[in-house]
């Protein structure tokens, strides 16, 4: 059987994790700016953003492991693996935890530009080559599940960090 078909897949899973964290940011990033303005939060809440974008690559990375599971050898993952280049680009998402890089929000939202690509890819092929309509609604469909996992990163990092900062200021 062609491999094009499990390229294809793999493609979709990893729309489904990271394509929708472009629009997210772009939005925290609207709304966080205009309550900043009006002081109704002192918080810049676009700062949180790489860290559920990480907490999203850690969804992925247990998604992988569980796929992979009960054989974790070098020679299953290679079988199942179709492009590894994607896949490793997608496991550095977990590098936003790191302090130094999450401070630089540009970076998570180039990082995740790589996989927004592929809608881009497909809108063109939609538009000005002749493709059939089910590739396009695939895209959304996943594009949508990705924006509502994102969006589901987003608010649990700020939960976290709203709780971890009551407790901090209960402590002696």
């Amino acid at each position: 059987m062609d491999n094009s078909f499990f390229i294809y897949l793999e493609q979709l899973e990893l729309m489904g994790f990271f394509s929708g964290y472009l629009l997210i940011y772009l939005l925290i990033k609207f709304i966080a700016t205009h309550l900043l303005q009006k002081r109704i939060i002192t918080l810049n809440l676009a700062k949180l953003l790489p860290y559920s974008y990480a907490v999203v690559g850690l969804l992925f990375t247990g998604y992988q492991l569980k796929n992979l599971y009960p054989d974790y050898s070098i020679e299953n993952l290679s079988s199942i693996t179709q492009n590894v280049f994607l896949k490793v680009w997608a496991l550095l998402s977990l590098l936003f935890f790191i302090p130094v890089l999450a401070k630089k929000i540009v970076l998570s939202v180039l990082h995740s530009l790589v996989f927004f690509y592929f809608i881009l890819k497909d809108l063109y092929k939609y538009f000005f080559i002749d493709t059939d309509q089910a590739l396009l609604q695939n895209d959304m469909s996943i594009y949508t599940k990705s924006l509502l996992l994102n969006a589901a990163a987003f608010i649990f990092v700020v939960l976290a960090y709203f709780i971890l900062r009551f407790f901090r200021r209960k402590l002696p």
